[in-house]
């Protein structure tokens, strides 16, 4: 999803966004230095399967995934890690790892770290790897109605 599209679906639904250009940065401890957000309050998303299907784990940039929360949260044990091969076709218009955390607009389940939730806004990667967006955590959870576990570890 190019910034654009995202940008429109924010705008259909009234939402007050900001944009955040920075240099080009690829980790997402990279992305929160060149744009001087601290790491626990940008989210990273980590493209998952679960049971087969593609699902985003969102969660602070500065926090790793626990795969063994993920799976209580899901009810299952077929939690993968995705490869870029198994959703490189599903965001057009993204670069690979750029994906904002919109499940939602994909068809896919979105679970996000309670950390996240905690936070009065949430940035993210919006599509290319020198733009983040910064909006209301609550805006995002009412979009976006995500699972909301305990899913990363420090």
């Amino acid at each position: 999803m190019p910034i654009r599209t995202l940008r429109d679906f924010l705008d259909k639904h009234r939402i007050r966004y900001f944009i955040i250009s920075h240099s080009p940065a690829y980790t997402a401890q990279e992305i929160a230095a060149a744009a001087h957000v601290p790491g626990r309050e940008l989210a990273k998303t980590v493209m998952v399967t679960i049971d087969g299907k593609l699902a985003m784990a969102v969660l602070p940039a500065s926090r790793q995934l626990d795969f063994t929360k993920l799976r209580e949260a899901a009810g299952t044990e077929d939690v993968l890690l995705a490869s870029e091969q198994d959703f490189a076709d599903m965001f057009p218009g993204c670069e690979v790892g750029a994906m904002p955390p919109f499940g939602n607009l994909y068809g896919m389940d979105t679970y996000v770290d309670e950390a996240l939730a905690q936070d009065e806004e949430i940035v993210f990667n919006a599509g290319a790897h020198t733009e983040l967006l910064r909006l209301t955590y609550q805006d995002y959870e009412r979009l976006v109605e995500p699972v909301v576990v305990a899913l990363s570890v420090r």
